[in-house]
């Protein structure tokens, strides 16, 4: 409260992903959450609601999930295994894989509405380097009809098959690259196609778990 009377800037990191919030039932995957919306984040820290104001989506450039609950872009083969492995995806503790899969756009697009983001935040980018095509889902196939937001149950979510969009991938490393200028251009056009989908400005992305390995595109505050 001290800082917030000095007007000093005060950082708020929530401690999972959006779709595991416990609070909000018609929204997260429950039962396997936490409280995790952008609306609680005052709550935990003792701040009045109008003190918050920006909000920054983290997403990584595709999806993944340790534990239970549906994820309709969940992939088990070798591209999967590979985004695995490129990212280091293992829980802490025991080492538990984490699922991974495409980028989930109709996830992320409701995530941000649901948050209110200012912006997005595009981590692990070079994770996807190695791939000659990747898939974003674009919408959910559910018993036939095709929906674009979250549906209301977890039992529909479990039968939702993803409608994917292919794009080119760039097959070269990006983890040296400073600039967005610097990016191959099947990159920015993925880059560009996720701001389209989640209707939200990219600010950064980040080409590597290294320090200082974070490209800014715009002001995040």
């Amino acid at each position: 409260m001290d800082a917030l009377h000095e007007n000093k800037m005060i950082l708020l990191e929530g401690a999972q992903g959006a779709l595991l919030d416990i609070d909000f039932i018609d929204f997260g995957t429950y039962p396997f959450a936490s409280s995790t919306m952008s609306a609680n984040s005052g709550v935990g820290a003792g701040l009045p609601p109008r003190s918050i104001y920006r909000v920054i989506g983290v997403y990584k450039a595709y999806i993944s999930r340790l534990g239970n609950g549906p994820m309709p872009t969940a992939l088990f083969d070798a591209v999967g295994e590979t985004l695995r492995d490129r990212g280091h995806e293992f829980g802490a503790g025991p080492g538990r894989e984490r699922c991974c899969g495409w980028f989930d756009a109709v996830a992320g697009r409701s995530v941000a509405q649901i948050n209110g983001l200012d912006a997005v935040v595009i981590t692990k980018l070079d994770v996807l380097d190695t791939l000659p095509t990747i898939k974003i889902c674009i919408a959910y196939n559910l018993r036939g009809q095709t929906i674009y937001s979250l549906p209301a149950t977890m039992t529909d979510l479990s039968a939702c098959k993803p409608i994917y969009e292919e794009v080119e991938g760039w097959q070269c490393s990006t983890s040296g690259i400073r600039t967005y200028e610097e990016l191959p251009q099947a990159a920015k056009a993925y880059l560009n196609r996720l701001e389209e989908l989640l209707e939200k400005s990219i600010a950064m992305v980040s080409v590597s778990p290294e320090s200082g390995k974070t490209i800014q595109i715009r002001d995040v505050c």
